[in-house]
């Protein structure tokens, strides 16, 4: 694992788009996504839980049993951050087991979250920080994963004069702002709330994540206005739902 300066290291840019800049993915894409990753993650010698393969038919015929996977929006995650370029700004991800957020306020439930993410050689994830969730960031296997960090200010922009501690795999680390880390298959990172970070792979990477309850619609704070859950051309039939989609399939009846 190495630390390099942010001068030393041609970092990846991401288009300045507003919030509003939201192009659409097609349907067809989407479903080739999901059948690359679902090979790449058991060719690492992990696998989906079961309820990743139910068919959208399927989905129409599921009861309460499956309200915790709709209400935690547990499965399949495919954004291009409104970009229309998914495989230069993007990321694959697969939630396996998430709480609801209201745990936070009883401390009841499940208080955690785990994924399991892909990353493209090259492919950025744009800068963005949690303001509650703290997280591990975990290479599983592939290429090395890089992150670039930055502590937010008080108004939420990057810190360009303190400096940032992390903790890699437990040993304590200091890090000038805007320092990059490359993690090795193996190693792992943990980000505290409010710890900007931009991440791409050299290679294609597995990567885990292991972290407090997650909360997308809510928690997420990117430096550069972007879109979370894209807009889709259905072009063709799902293969398998995303999480966004369970609204129009899923009855719970």
């Amino acid at each position: 694992m190495l630390f390099q300066g942010s001068a030393a290291v041609v970092l990846p840019q991401t288009p300045k788009h507003s919030a509003n800049w939201i192009i659409s993915v097609k349907r067809s894409e989407i479903n080739a996504i999901m059948q690359k990753a679902d090979d790449f993650i058991q060719s690492r010698g992990f696998y989906l839980p079961p309820f990743a393969y139910w068919t959208p038919d399927a989905w129409t015929r599921k009861g309460p049993e499956a309200s915790e996977i709709v209400e935690n929006k547990l499965g399949w995650d495919i954004t291009d951050f409104g970009q229309g370029d998914f495989h230069r700004i993007g990321l694959f991800l697969f939630t396996i087991r998430n709480g609801n957020v209201q745990n936070w306020q009883t401390l009841t439930g499940k208080l955690y979250a785990e994924k399991i993410m892909i990353v493209e050689d090259g492919q950025v994830t744009p800068m963005h920080f949690h303001w509650r969730k703290m997280e591990d960031i975990i290479n599983r296997g592939g290429g090395e994963l890089l992150i670039q960090l930055y502590h937010a200010t008080a108004d939420e922009q990057l810190d360009e004069k303190n400096a940032v501690h992390v903790s890699v795999d437990g040993l304590q680390r200091t890090l000038e702002p805007g320092d990059t880390v490359r993690l090795i298959p193996g190693e792992s990172i943990s980000l505290q709330p409010r710890c900007y970070h931009k991440f791409w792979g050299q290679g294609r990477v597995l990567i885990g994540e292991v972290s407090l309850v997650n909360d997308d619609q809510h928690d997420n704070r990117f430096y550069e206005p972007l879109g979370r859950f894209p807009e889709i051309d259905e072009d063709a039939p799902p293969l398998h739902l995303l999480c966004s989609d369970y609204a129009r399939y899923f009855k719970g009846k």
